[in-house]
């Protein structure tokens, strides 16, 4: 059993309080699609494939080790105590931490060659979010809710659920109803029902009112903080009216995917995805090893990996990969060099994401790191390749412009370029 440990504070990150070579493969895509098991007609299932594209993102907050996950290097001078394990590609080996997931390789392909100089918690996060270094962009997940998500649908295009702020600017400069949603845990959003003792009538005198107020306010203001606002509050009213989405969790399901904080809000990824939500981020805090590093791992991992393996296996079988593209990543890795806590310090010269589902390739591997994991030994990409790459991966053309007000802006960083032999 890994030992108990407190957390290094010592980078004073705000979730160190929290617990917790070429291109290889291809054509090895899932078989055809397979409908939503006994809920769905083959012939409803069918119908599926021409639904909107949609995006998954599994978020391991703090930087899970590229040497404990995706790229182990086991035997090396760095490479850990843990062996790496063939997976369902062959030739294809990953971490012995995430034995459920090495079996649903197959539906995955690794990019391990990342360099995003920075290792900074905030940096490396925007940076793997927005696709720059720098400046007001929007996230992926705004990108996708303004250019994928159906104009009818009353749904937020991007909801994250997580336990704790890591919200920013989220839409950039885009309109506020592509920021995201957060949601606490799979907790309904907050302060929406009536307060005890206020009437319907009364309450819709208050909101007629609130809504009164706002247009006089906008006159020779910004509208961006109101319309903010009314915008969170309008997608989170339309949430709240799918109560079921919030009830109680199904049981079995809850044992298939893990009691846990983040088996539960998994299970409410799923069922957001299939409600038609454009893109669902999931995080899954507490990564930042700077002390026992191997015994954290192998409580976080464990936590992940079957969760993670049950959620995308339902996917594929409910007829949606094809659909909806799964990407698990972080804001850097882990340092080769073991510090005297035992633990990995940030690194973001030589780290690695796990993606699959709508447009990529399935079963392979990009890019490598040299022996010992210290650099990028070939195809070294970025932030930049990577979001070129989830975008152009759901069908939005990522070298094109945003029009924003009659001023064209680059979607994607112009500098960079979709991972071409990632793409189907």
């Amino acid at each position: 059993m890994p030992m108990t440990v407190e957390r290094n504070k010592g980078c004073n990150a705000i979730d160190h309080d929290l617990s917790r070579r070429g291109f290889m493969g291809g054509g090895l895509m899932a078989g055809a699609l397979a409908g939503f098991g006994n809920l769905l007609s083959p012939a409803m299932a069918a119908k599926m494939k021409g639904r909107q594209k949609q995006i998954l993102q599994v978020y391991l907050q703090g930087g899970v080790s590229q040497f404990e996950s995706w790229d182990p290097k086991p035997g090396t001078t760095y490479g850990g105590p843990f062996r790496a394990i063939p997976t369902s590609v062959p030739g294809t080996q990953i971490c012995e931490l995430m034995p459920h997931t090495a079996k649903k390789m197959h539906l995955l392909s690794i990019v391990r060659s990342i360099n995003l100089r920075t290792n900074d918690h905030n940096q490396g996060m925007l940076f793997m979010e927005k696709g720059r270094p720098a400046g007001t962009y929007p996230y992926v997940g705004s990108v996708a809710s303004k250019y994928l998500s159906q104009p009818d649908n009353p749904l937020p295009g991007f909801v994250h659920i997580t336990t704790r702020g890591l919200s920013g600017e989220t839409a950039g400069f885009l309109e506020a109803q592509h920021a995201q949603m957060r949601l606490e845990g799979v907790n309904p959003p907050k302060h929406l029902g009536l307060p005890e003792g206020v009437s319907e009538d009364l309450a819709l005198r208050s909101e007629n009112l609130r809504l009164q107020l706002n247009q006089q306010f906008k006159t020779g203001r910004s509208r961006s903080l109101i319309d903010s606002y009314d915008t969170s509050f309008d997608q989170a009213r339309q949430l709240i009216k799918r109560t079921h989405l919030f009830g109680d969790q199904d049981e079995k399901e809850l044992d298939r995917y893990g009691r846990h904080w983040f088996g539960r809000r998994c299970l409410l990824a799923r069922t957001l995805l299939e409600e038609g939500v454009t893109c669902v981020k999931v995080t899954h805090h507490g990564y930042d090893t700077h002390a026992e590093n191997f015994n954290f791992h192998v409580e976080q991992l464990d936590e992940f990996d079957k969760t993670f393996a049950t959620l995308l296996g339902d996917i594929e079988e409910r007829g949606m990969l094809d659909n909806v593209l799964v990407i698990v990543y972080s804001e850097f890795g882990r340092t080769p060099k073991i510090n005297h806590k035992f633990g990995r310090d940030h690194w973001g010269a030589s780290l690695s994401v796990a993606m699959g589902g709508c447009g990529i390739q399935s079963g392979g591997v990009v890019g490598s790191t040299n022996a010992d994991g210290t650099a990028v030994k070939e195809r070294e990409v970025d932030g930049g390749h990577l979001f070129h790459t989830y975008l152009q991966a759901v069908g939005i053309d990522s070298q094109q412009n945003h029009d924003i007000d009659g001023r064209a802006i680059p979607i994607g960083d112009p500098v960079t370029e979709p991972i071409k032999e990632l793409l189907s």
